[in-house]
């Protein structure tokens, strides 16, 4: 009479055996898991900063060669129009705004260098022409929009023509501030944390006050300066 065989089983150690490599494998899995929501994340973070910076230039290159010789002040006592004011951390100056941010008519337009909590910022204000009064201005007027943080130091600067018609250097004051510089300059250097590199941007403006579109210095063909068109002539 043949005997009955003994049901087959697992062993306490090859079920704890089993259990140490099904957790190895997890673990291992959601560290890859980990890794890579982790690079992802950087990457989105990274795509969004040069998104930013992008469109922040997009945006000041716009702004700044559109503007235009209106005034928004006068000087108390000279009664000089103010039509630009430039330093090396501030300018302002009048000009249109994008349709979609803008009611009608032009806009008092500021940008400026200021201290936050990563380095400096590059702030942004606008306020509509009509109606702005430089004497009564105060920061509680308006909210300044953030464009650029995490920069570690910049600058800005001017250029115009001399009186032979040629353009002079560039200079951190714009000592003029009855006329548009021919030429704003914005270098800025950002942290290393922030991971951004900004070109220099030299960005040429439309128009001057004393209404010629100079954009380039024209010349006749024995190499002499064009006289600069008086105010109201049509340039060609």
């Amino acid at each position: 009479m043949s005997r009955p065989g003994r049901s087959q089983g697992f062993s306490l150690l090859e079920v704890l055996l089993a259990l140490t490599l099904l957790a190895i494998l997890m673990a291992g899995a959601m560290s890859g898991i980990r890794a890579a929501t982790k690079a992802m994340h950087s990457g989105e973070a990274v795509i969004d900063r040069n998104n930013r910076l992008r469109v922040a230039q997009e945006f000041i290159r716009r702004e700044l060669s559109r503007a235009l010789p209106l005034a928004f002040g006068q000087e108390n006592g000279t009664g000089t129009n103010f039509v630009f004011q430039g330093e090396k951390d501030f300018i302002r100056f009048v000009a249109p705004m994008p349709g979609h941010l803008s009611r009608g008519g032009p806009y008092v337009q500021s940008l400026e260098l200021a201290r936050g909590r990563k380095g400096l910022q590059l702030l942004f204000t606008h306020q509509m022409l009509n109606g702005f009064d430089l004497e009564k201005l105060s920061t509680k007027d308006v909210e300044p929009v953030l464009l650029l943080d995490g920069i570690r130091r910049g600058s800005i600067q001017f250029r115009k023509f001399d009186d032979q018609g040629e353009l002079e250097d560039w200079t951190d004051e714009w000592e003029n501030p009855s006329m548009l510089p021919v030429m704003v300059r914005i270098d800025l250097e950002m942290t290393p944390e922030s991971g951004l590199v900004w070109p220099t941007m030299d960005i040429p403006l439309l128009l001057d006050t004393s209404g010629g579109i100079r954009l380039f210095q024209q010349r006749n063909g024995q190499g002499q300066p064009v006289a600069a068109p008086e105010p109201g002539e049509a340039t060609r």
